[in-house]
C-alpha cells in the first residue's frame, strides 16, 4: 500500500529521475551514491517491481512511474500545507509543472498564466497528442491534451477548439496546386511539419479523398518558425486560425480549400489533488480557453 512506502526511498527516486543519474541524485540529496543505490534496491525489493531503466538519463519504468508521480503529489501537498500555515518562507513561490503544446503557448496559453499570480510556471512543450503521457509518467501535474479520457489520478475539463487552417503562399499555390483536383495535388507537393510525429497535413489530405501529404517535407519544430515557413513557400500546412488570420489579410497566405479547416479539441487535465495553486491555474486556463478557443 502507497501509505507502507518509506518517503526517504520515494525521494530519492524522484531525485535519481529529476536528475537524470544516480551520482547527480547523490549531490542534490547531499548523501552517498552507494546510499542512493541502496534506497532504490530497496524500494524495488519492497514493491516486487523494477522502477528505473538504468540508461542516461534514467527514466522511470512504467511501475517506476506510478511512484514518481506519488512523490511529486506528496511533494506539492507539503508545500501547499506549509504554505497554507504560513511557514513557506519568502521568495518560494508555488511551482507548477505544465505539458502544452507549441500552438497553444505561441497563440492563446501564456495570457492564462498571467491570470494565475504568485506561482512559478515549469513549462514542458510537447505535441498535444503526447502531452498526456508525461501526466502518466509524473513529469508534470497538469496539461493541454487532445486526450478526451482521463490518466488515472487525474481530472479532465474540456477547453475548447483550436481551427486550423490549410495555407500555403500564393506563388506556392500557382506553382504546386494548379492542374490537379487538390487532394492530388497536395499528395505530391512540399509540406511543412512540426516534426516526425506530425501527421496532422496526411489526417486533412485523406479527409479530402487523398492518400497523404507529399513526400518532400520540410520539418521547423517551433510554431512561428512553421508560419513563417508556410509563407516562405517551402511548403503547405495547417496554420492556427489567430495565426493565419493576418498574413490572409495582407495577401501572404492563401487558403487551399475554403470552407475546410481542422479542429483540435483541447482539454485540461490536471492531477486530482487538492492544492490551491494548481486550482486557480486550471480556473485561468479555462477562462482564457473560452475566451480564444471556439466553442
Amino acid at each position: 500500500m502507497m501509505a507502507d512506502l518509506p518517503v526517504e526511498q520515494v525521494r530519492t527516486l524522484l531525485a535519481v529521475v529529476d536528475e537524470g543519474t544516480f551520482d547527480a541524485a547523490a549531490a542534490a540529496l547531499h548523501v552517498t551514491p552507494s546510499a542512493v543505490s541502496q534506497r532504490i534496491k530497496a524500494l524495488e525489493q519492497r514493491t516486487g517491481r523494477v522502477l528505473l531503466q538504468r540508461t542516461k538519463p534514467v527514466r522511470p519504468t512504467e511501475s517506476g512511474a506510478v511512484l514518481v508521480r506519488f512523490a511529486r503529489q506528496l511533494a506539492r501537498l507539503e508545500r501547499d500545507a506549509w504554505g497554507e500555515l504560513g511557514l513557506s518562507g519568502a521568495g518560494q513561490p508555488q511551482r507548477v509543472s505544465v505539458a502544452v503544446n507549441a500552438d497553444s503557448l505561441a497563440t492563446w496559453f501564456l495570457p492564462a498564466l498571467s491570470r494565475a499570480p504568485g506561482l512559478c510556471f515549469e513549462l514542458h512543450r510537447e505535441d498535444e497528442d503526447h502531452t498526456a503521457a508525461l501526466l502518466r509518467e509524473g513529469l508534470v501535474m497538469a496539461a493541454v491534451t487532445t486526450a478526451a479520457e482521463p490518466v488515472p489520478g487525474c481530472t479532465v475539463r474540456p477547453l475548447g477548439r483550436l481551427r486550423y487552417l490549410p495555407v500555403a503562399a500564393p506563388e506556392f499555390v500557382r506553382v504546386h496546386l494548379q492542374g490537379a483536383p487538390l487532394p492530388e495535388a497536395l499528395s505530391r507537393s512540399p509540406v511543412i511539419v512540426f516534426d516526425r510525429k506530425d501527421d496532422f497535413q496526411d489526417g486533412f489530405v485523406r479527409r479530402l479523398g487523398g492518400g497523404s501529404a507529399g513526400p518532400l517535407r520540410h520539418q521547423v519544430p517551433t510554431s512561428e518558425g512553421f508560419v513563417e515557413a508556410v509563407a516562405a513557400g517551402l511548403g503547405w500546412g495547417l496554420v492556427p486560425e489567430s495565426q493565419a488570420a493576418a498574413l490572409l489579410g495582407t495577401g501572404r497566405l492563401a487558403l487551399l480549400a475554403p470552407g475546410r479547416w481542422v479542429d483540435a479539441m483541447l482539454h485540461w487535465q490536471q492531477w486530482r489533488l487538492d492544492s490551491p495553486g494548481l486550482a486557480a491555474l486550471a480556473d485561468a486556463v479555462s477562462a482564457t480557453a473560452a475566451e480564444a478557443l471556439r466553442r
